[in-house]
């Protein structure tokens, strides 16, 4: 089977990289700093957090041929779009509209690093 897993993490890292920046550029651009937290999720969630996870199933294809491993790739990528919106609506004074996603994005997003950690313990030293 074709490890198209660890693929599409990275691919998907470089879009979370992309967002970040572009929240960064319109943040000096404008010398407004409000959303520097929206900007640091996505970066460390998204383009490194993810990005790295991409790579560790490109080279350990044991790891990344589990049901673990699809697990993970949907609840940090359903997660992860969630909490960003809400740390937006938060940071733009928006508080009650945002919690709810920030809240419910943080803890998708956590079940999918759980499920990435508890994956690599149980299979990292398998090869194929």
């Amino acid at each position: 089977m074709k490890n198209t897993l660890g693929l599409r993490c990275v691919q998907l890292a470089a879009l979370y990289a992309l967002i970040g920046i572009a929240v960064g550029i319109m943040m000096a651009a404008s010398h407004d700093f409000s959303h520097k937290t929206l900007h640091a999720h996505a970066n460390l969630a998204g383009w490194v957090s993810l990005g790295l996870m991409g790579l560790i199933y490109l080279a350990l294809p044991a790891v990344a041929g589990t049901r673990m491993a699809r697990a993970h790739f949907w609840l940090h990528n359903i997660g992860l779009p969630l909490m960003l919106i809400g740390v937006f609506l938060i940071y733009s004074g928006q508080v009650e509209a945002g919690e709810p996603f920030a809240k419910g994005g943080s803890s998708i997003l956590g079940l999918g690093f759980v499920c990435f950690a508890i994956n690599l313990w149980r299979n990292g030293s398998k090869t194929n």
